[in-house]
């Protein structure tokens, strides 16, 4: 159901990028906007992990600079069938963690050293399995194109306010309102399949780890301390926030319109419920 809902919204994030086109230019107009967005996808398809790393000054660790953590990522991708992604440590106090890459075969999981050095290995285990869930499940192309394409409206809305529009679909006042509407709706499209995809995510964090209550642990941990402390590299990125397991930049408590995840509670709710109902198939008494 997750699927087909991100399926349908990123169906609606093109139709308006399209529609945007042919209303400032036509034919020609949704011509060009095609192919800037073929452009824009093509060069974050094989850059945009490296730009997001940069970003960050993630540093690249191995079995020799942090053993534990690095033996945990290689046990995780092997429950859930990947190859081991790239692993990495940013250094700020915040607790939260991230993954990127195209595909499974070019990934990255990154940890903050926050995250590290706050959670007991169990939930850092849960964390870390549900950033590979993002891999599993390709959401790190998901997010990189949904983003692509919430730039490329934006940048085609632009365009318009300054340099007016198709006169057939309203000329300068026409523009002007696409101008403002269409950000904010290609932003709300961002969202919704952020917060789709991080229901996801949890689910299959769940099962690669084993135990549901590992993340609904962590996550309740990392939102009490997560706001307390500042994340510079996302302060400055905004744009990436949708990365992250608990959103780096608000303490928003609720799953609101403008919110890039969903509310911890509402998460937490999920996993213990999933908890719950792995329990009854073992014939395990819940508590």
């Amino acid at each position: 159901m997750n699927t087909l809902r991100t399926g349908m919204l990123l169906a609606a994030m093109t139709a308006l990028f399209m529609g945007l086109g042919y209303l400032i230019g036509g034919g020609a107009g949704m011509a060009f906007a095609f192919m800037l967005a073929a452009g824009m996808n093509l060069f974050a398809y094989w850059n945009s992990d490296k730009m997001v790393l940069r970003m960050y000054k993630a540093q690249p660790v191995d079995e020799r600079t942090a053993p534990e953590y690095v033996r945990l990522v290689r046990r995780l991708a092997e429950n859930a069938g990947i190859p081991m992604p790239a692993t990495y440590i940013v250094d700020t106090p915040q607790p939260n963690a991230f993954a990127t890459g195209r595909n499974p075969d070019h990934a990255a999981v990154a940890a903050t050293r926050g995250l590290i050095e706050m959670l007991t290995p169990e939930e850092l285990a849960g964390v870390m399995a549900h950033e590979i869930g993002h891999i599993r499940n390709r959401d790190t192309l998901t997010m990189t194109i949904t983003a692509t394409i919430a730039g490329a409206v934006s940048m085609l809305a632009n365009f318009a306010l300054f340099f007016g529009g198709n006169r057939n679909a309203g000329g300068i006042i026409g523009s002007l309102a696409l101008a403002i509407l269409a950000p904010m709706a290609a932003g709300l499209v961002q969202m919704a399949i952020s917060r789709t995809r991080e229901y996801s995510a949890d689910q299959a964090g769940a099962e690669i780890s084993g135990h549901p209550m590992w993340l609904a642990s962590a996550l309740e941990k990392i939102e009490n301390y997560a706001h307390r402390s500042r994340n510079d590299y996302a302060e400055a990125n905004p744009a990436t926030a949708h990365m992250f397991i608990i959103n780096p930049l608000s303490g928003e408590g609720r799953d609101s319109l403008f919110s890039t995840h969903p509310a911890t509670a509402n998460r937490v709710a999920a996993l213990k419920k999933l908890a719950q109902d792995i329990n009854r198939a073992n014939g395990r008494p819940w508590g």
